[in-house]
């Protein structure tokens, strides 16, 4: 991509990340540690990389994406509203009785969402039989979904998998969000997931491990997925979780907790600082 264009993802990734944090601080609670880490694989495949129409989020023909590990719904609906879905104020509302944004992605009520999902392993699996629908109906659409690491200790996640490889899905991509820390602690200490590269390729996987904070190498990696043919693809990426907000970042105890009045600003000087460097440097 040229230097145009990934100044224009960088800003938008900034602009996610403020969604992120206004959602959870006037929710009082949410996931900000796994929306903040995502916040690039969000931008890009809704900037980039889906074929999507917010003006008809039900075409039969768009791609569709299922966010596996649906706690971290803030960055999903951050990057929502930014596509022109809905209205950036309806994040103000998250989690809020009667408000169109819950604390899992609903299919049945948020415009651009494709599937419901919060039990985890539930969403790859949901995903799976998308990409095998798409299949059988000769249909040309792509299906993406973001898995976490902490859920890929899910024996579900291994099963869709295994059933993803065994049929060739190569109109799946599977993007795993390894940021190595779940709401236990470091993801190796509590479960152990590597090799994990090595894992998806037994089960019949392409694999390309990249910097998911890092819109280049995201770049390279979705360019192979769509060019893998007989196989489903899967994208490790690294990323650092609560990326952006410093203290947040690489710390488990974000994973699921909204900021006090005090670190909400803390949080909010340090992304419009962010941004303001983005857009004008």
């Amino acid at each position: 991509m040229d230097a145009q264009e990934l100044k224009r993802l960088q800003v938008t990734a900034a602009k996610v990340r403020l969604g992120i944090l206004e959602g959870v601080y006037h929710a009082k609670s949410g996931h900000p540690g796994g929306s903040l880490s995502s916040a690039e694989i969000f931008t890009y495949l809704y900037f980039r990389e889906l074929n999507i129409d917010p003006k008809n989020p039900q075409d039969e023909n768009r791609d569709r994406f299922v966010l596996s590990k649906g706690h971290c719904a803030p960055g999903l609906y951050a990057a929502l509203a930014q596509r022109g879905f809905f209205p950036e104020s309806e994040l103000l509302k998250l989690r809020q009785i009667g408000a169109m944004l819950q604390g899992h992605p609903d299919m049945k009520g948020t415009p651009g969402v494709d599937m419901s999902s919060g039990s985890l392993g539930q969403g790859i699996s949901a995903a799976v039989g998308m990409a095998l629908a798409g299949k059988l109906d000769g249909k040309d659409y792509r299906v993406y979904t973001l898995v976490g690491d902490g859920e890929s200790e899910e024996g579900q996640v291994w099963e869709a998998a295994m059933f993803a490889g065994h049929r060739k899905l190569d109109n799946l991509c599977v993007i795993l969000d390894y940021n190595g820390l779940q709401i236990d602690g470091d993801v190796e200490e509590v479960g152990g997931l590597s090799p994990l590269d090595e894992k998806f390729r037994s089960f019949g996987f392409e694999v390309m491990t990249v910097d998911g904070n890092d819109f280049s190498e995201l770049e390279k990696a979705f360019t192979a997925a769509k060019a893998c043919k007989g196989k489903p693809f899967a994208i490790l990426a690294k990323t650092v979780k609560g990326k952006g907000v410093s203290f947040m970042e690489q710390q488990a105890g974000w994973h699921g907790k909204a900021p006090n009045a005090e670190q909400y600003e803390q949080a909010k000087q340090e992304l419009l600082a962010r941004l303001e460097v983005l857009e004008n440097g």
